[in-house]
């Protein structure tokens, strides 16, 4: 089965900035660009953390000892209030992964890396939004292409499917009662879906006849 990549969804004219940059022109670069935050990278465009709107009001109302009488916040740079280390995904990666990721670290972005993981790019909340955006067309084709025909290899005909808002009802008979999970659970992972309503039955319950081991080999993912 296909999955939409990282790759595929990200942003790839990044704006970045280095440790040195100054917390004011960190600032400036947030409100021109009208972003939440952005990669801090090396000299060879290694992330080596993130700086956020976040950690720029958590270090201005911080009690810090001034730099100067002039301007308390002229020396501290992006080095000194990114978040690190940073949370970053490869390109290759799925944007389920992606999504999950950002889940379980609480993070509104992620740069996005290549194999020497140098920044090539970032994917955010937003992009990764669109996912469950997708025309119920589209999910209805790649339902029938992707699953039902390509993995495991049931006529169109066999089983209805109906998309509305992403959510996703099949109806019918397939040979094989085992089947039927696992089309529900393949169908569940197509990105776009949000929920999956099944009828689909099998004429021979072949739960008893094989061992498991020897019917998951037979389903060519």
């Amino acid at each position: 089965m296909k999955h939409i990549k990282v790759g595929d969804l990200m942003t790839d004219e990044v704006v970045a900035v280095v440790s040195a940059t100054s917390f004011k022109d960190v600032a400036k670069l947030l409100a021109q660009h009208d972003i939440s935050g952005l990669p801090v990278v090396d000299d060879e465009d290694r992330v080596v953390g993130v700086v956020s709107e976040t950690d720029l009001l958590i270090r201005q109302g911080a009690p810090v000892a001034p730099r100067s009488e002039a301007s308390p916040f002229a020396e501290v740079t992006a080095g000194e209030v990114m978040s690190t280390p940073a949370v970053t995904v490869h390109a290759e990666e799925t944007a389920a992964d992606a999504a999950r990721l950002m889940t379980r670290r609480s993070v509104e972005r992620l740069p996005v890396v290549d194999e020497e993981e140098r920044l090539v790019g970032i994917v955010t909340r937003r992009d990764l939004l669109r996912l469950f955006l997708r025309p119920d067309a589209e999910i209805r084709r790649r339902v029938i292409d992707d699953v039902l025909r390509d993995v495991l290899d049931v006529r169109a005909d066999v089983v209805e499917v109906h998309v509305v808002d992403g959510v996703v009802a099949l109806s019918g008979v397939v040979d094989r009662q085992s089947q039927v999970p696992v089309l529900v659970r393949l169908v569940e992972q197509l990105e776009g879906v949000v929920a999956v309503s099944s009828r689909v039955t099998g004429r021979i319950d072949d739960s008893l006849l094989a061992p498991p081991t020897r019917a998951s080999r037979s389903m060519p993912w």
